[in-house]
Order: structure tokens, then C-alpha cells, then sequence
């Protein structure tokens, strides 16, 4: 029963990543930090860096699609 606590509060940590409604990450409790999880490719560059804090992770994934607006395709799309 311990063992489900522990998932559950684990799970209540998370925390979703979204730009422009849609879900590209999330952050979990890791050593102290938050670890950014990719769940779409164009964020993949991200993925398992630490963050102190939720919007820190949200204005990282915002600079890096706006950084990728010169590049064609649905990457900056989702920058602007």
C-alpha cells in the first residue's frame, strides 16, 4: 500500500508543459529540480533538463520554438 502513496504523490507533482494548448512536456521532482520530459518533437532538445521552477521550463520551451521561427515548418508555427 506504501508503494501506491508514493506513485501517487509522484503523480501529483507533475506538472504539464503547455504552449498554445498543446501538451509538449512535463516537469517532475528530480533531485532537487524539475526534470523536463519531451512528449512532442519539436521541444526534443529539451528533454531531461533541470529546471528550478515549472515557468522556467515553460519560458525555455517558449524561447527555444521562438529561436526555431526562422526554420520552415510547423516548428514555427508553434513559436508564433
Amino acid at each position: 500500500m506504501e508503494k501506491n502513496t508514493i506513485n501517487a504523490n509522484a503523480t501529483a507533482n507533475r506538472q504539464v508543459i503547455e504552449i498554445n494548448g498543446e501538451a509538449v512536456g512535463v516537469v517532475v521532482p528530480d533531485a532537487g529540480t524539475l526534470k523536463f520530459v519531451a512528449v512532442k518533437y519539436h521541444v526534443w532538445e529539451l528533454d531531461a533538463q533541470r529546471f528550478a521552477t515549472a515557468d522556467a521550463a515553460r519560458h525555455a520551451v517558449v524561447a527555444h520554438l521562438a529561436g526555431a521561427r526562422a526554420r520552415p515548418g510547423r516548428l514555427a508555427e508553434m513559436a508564433a
